[in-house]
């Protein structure tokens, strides 16, 4: 996937001494590659938005519908709450390996503090810490970079993508009353009083 710098710099910390707040910074190769604080903005949006949706009462679901593109334009409902909350599940057990998912799980998903991670676990505070940083950064760039529907960004995911392109802008010509007073006029045009 290719990033460009317009996706990055919104995501970006301010802060972060790796690519100033840009967003991209440059590696060895010289190609730019996006920053780990851009990662984990990802991450933490996905994640709010996990957490938001596994919040909503479950009596009270939307069911959306949502356009096939395609000759018949077929439509097909969904739970799009529900279909977030597995995606997220599931896309993460897939990705972690055994270790990160127990982190990822007692932390994430259970809502387990890290004290009791800590002692839970076996790790001290630092170590902790590292490792939720790297499950952060590496959840953030498949989330983004997942084929054919990435979990991010959101409203691509919750509202679909939109893959028809608009048309060439049209150009109005504006003309003052003197140069109105010889044509003829497809549309007429009612005068300001």
């Amino acid at each position: 996937m290719q990033w460009t710098r317009s996706e990055t710099l919104g995501l970006a910390q301010q802060s972060c001494t790796l690519c100033y707040g840009l967003g991209l910074r440059e590696v060895r190769s010289g190609a730019p590659t996006p920053c780990s604080c851009v990662f984990r903005a990802v991450f933490r949006a996905c994640y709010n938005r996990f957490r938001e949706c596994a919040s909503k009462d479950r009596r009270i679901s939307q069911i959306s519908l949502e356009a096939i593109p395609g000759k018949r334009r077929k439509g097909v409902y969904s739970l799009k709450n529900e279909e977030y909350i597995s995606d997220f599940c599931l896309v993460s057990r897939r990705v972690l390996s055994e270790h990160d998912y127990r982190i990822f799980k007692f932390h994430y998903l259970l809502g387990v503090g890290w004290k009791l991670c800590c002692q839970r676990l076996g790790l001290d505070r630092g170590d902790f810490y590292h490792q939720v940083y790297r499950i952060q950064e590496r959840l953030g760039r498949v989330y983004k970079e997942l084929e054919p529907y990435a979990l991010f960004p959101l409203d691509e995911y919750f509202n679909g993508h939109r893959t028809d392109t608009v048309g060439a802008m049209v150009e109005f010509e504006i003309l003052d009353d003197d140069q109105l007073k010889g044509k003829q006029l497809r549309y007429p045009v009612k005068r300001a009083a």
